[in-house]
């Protein structure tokens, strides 16, 4: 990943992610996904699909066991800078 992405570009990227692959429109940053969209660990693990080619870079065991307590946008954001933290 060459460049670090703002949080607003990141924000942006995960809602197209959202929209495209769970047909979630315009949520809440703070939304509960698994409340609000009936969001699932399948959900979770293709996100997590789409967050390694986001980061261009595959995920360990233990990155893909922290995201499964995510439960809002700004969680996956938080999470996801955290994983390009590490990687730079």
């Amino acid at each position: 990943m060459g460049t670090i992405m703002t949080r607003e570009e990141l924000q942006n990227e995960i809602l197209k992610i959202l929209l495209r692959e769970f047909e979630i429109e315009n949520p809440d940053l703070d939304d509960d996904l698994r409340e609000k969209y009936e969001f699932d660990s399948i959900d979770a693990i293709e996100l997590l699909v789409e967050i390694e080619h986001l980061l261009k870079t595959e995920l360990t065991v233990e990155e893909k066991k922290l995201a499964m307590d995510i439960r809002t946008i700004n969680h996956i954001c938080d999470y996801v800078e955290s994983l390009a933290k590490a990687r730079a």
